[in-house]
């Protein structure tokens, strides 16, 4: 049984994107190999133990985020669609609840326009999480970044 991408309005979405100055190729793999994801997952201070990764539509993403401070964040998703080099989403069964759309557009060469939506069923599910997520997002780009270019060197 696949899983359907849920429908949203603006006010159900956090959308971050960045233009990133590698190929699309190289992108889609810091984002799908768990070597490289592993890295650069989540925000400024958090490292991850990934548990399960099972990159097909179907296949599990079963990670522990752990806070600079403190904190085991557990984390179960499940890859809901993956069009190579172009589309990565998954939903979470963790809490919060919201399903993830990372695009990935090729701009030139060697440049790629990056999108990451979170999706959400309701406005109010979303607004609990925006102040704090923007930024964060941000913070997950700027480590991208630095994997990115120990992987094209």
């Amino acid at each position: 049984m696949t899983t359907e991408i849920i429908k949203t309005t603006p006010d159900c979405e956090i959308v971050s994107s960045r233009i990133f100055n590698f190929s699309r190729e190289l992108a889609f793999r810091a984002w799908s190999e768990p070597e490289h994801l592993k890295n650069w997952w989540g925000p400024a201070g958090f490292t991850n133990t990934f548990n399960e990764f099972d990159f097909r539509v179907g296949g599990k993403w079963s990670f522990i985020m752990h806070g600079p401070e403190k904190g085991n964040y557990p984390n179960e998703c499940e890859f809901i669609k993956i069009e190579k080099p172009s589309i990565i989403a998954w939903k979470r069964f963790s809490k919060p609840h919201f399903q993830v759309v990372t695009t990935f557009e090729q701009v030139s060469d060697d440049k790629t326009k990056i999108v990451f939506k979170m999706l959400f069923n309701s406005a109010e599910e979303c607004g609990k999480l925006k102040p704090f997520v923007v930024d964060k997002n941000e913070e997950n780009f700027d480590k991208l970044e630095v994997e990115l270019t120990s992987m094209n060197s």
